[in-house]
């Protein structure tokens, strides 16, 4: 349980990617809104609703809307009602990440053109896009968050196409992280351990990576949800104020080993 606090009153942030209560999205609200900030949620589908709706209320989420980040017309609904009930937007945490099941399980030179094009899409221009609707909406300044993973920087076994996918990811959000700067908006990403979580279940031998992270870790345990919320609540808070362009690791230490 985290320590309620109120580092983040008067903060507003709109969080995308919850699919569950134990999605590292869903970590990053209850942090957030316990740090004092006020939330806007997102949820893919009507289908995916009931599933993210216990998140919405135990974060008090002011706004909880529909997004489908491949439908242009629902981004732009999104922040034009955080336009229209708050006026500006204080962070953005972009939690999100897929890519065909064939093309996830198979070899990285088997991967197809359109596999390749829609994880590059959903994981990776979809923050472009989110961040392109928030510009304007954080005239004052801003923090944009995105999630990563150590697969990024090294080769994972059985983490395949999604390796090169989060290297790209990490690179955009350094070169956002320059273009937005000027405007103090903050750019970083986070890169847990590996969590437990529907997401990463999609993943071949997810047991076995996650008991080599449990064993390799310097700290010998793996991440919470709970604490990479804790980061990400430190990341768009005025705490990090200095902090941009920078890639946060929640893993125990497991990088470095």
């Amino acid at each position: 349980m985290l320590p309620k606090s109120d580092f983040l009153t008067g903060k507003r942030g709109l969080i995308v990617g919850v699919s569950n209560e134990h999605s590292i999205a869903a970590g990053c609200a209850r942090a957030c809104r316990a740090s004092g900030a006020e939330i806007a949620l997102t949820y893919q589908s009507e289908k995916s609703r009931r599933f993210v709706e216990p998140v919405a209320k135990a974060a008090q989420a002011e706004l909880f809307l529909p997004l489908d980040v491949t439908d242009a017309a629902q981004t732009e609904a999104v922040f034009e009602r955080i336009r229209a009930h708050w006026g500006r937007l204080d962070f953005l945490i972009h939690s999100i990440a897929y890519c065909p099941r064939d093309d996830l399980h198979g070899r990285v030179v088997d991967c197809t053109r359109d596999g390749f094009g829609i994880a590059m899409d959903i994981s990776v221009h979809s923050l472009i896009r989110l961040v392109k609707q928030a510009e304007p909406l954080m005239a004052g300044g801003g923090t944009v968050l995105t999630v990563s993973y150590h697969g990024a920087e090294k080769v994972v076994d059985h983490y395949n196409i999604m390796g090169p996918v989060k290297a790209a990811l990490e690179s955009t959000a350094r070169y956002l992280s320059v273009e937005l700067g000027p405007k103090n908006i903050r750019v970083n990403a986070m890169s847990p351990g590996p969590l437990e979580t529907r997401a990463a279940s999609g993943i071949d031998h997810f047991d076995e990576l996650i008991e080599d992270a449990r064993k390799r870790a310097p700290l010998h345990r793996l991440t919470t949800i709970e604490e990479v919320g804790a980061m990400a609540a430190y990341l768009v808070s005025e705490f990090a104020r200095s902090v941009s362009g920078n890639t946060a690791y929640i893993d125990g230490g497991h990088h470095v080993v």
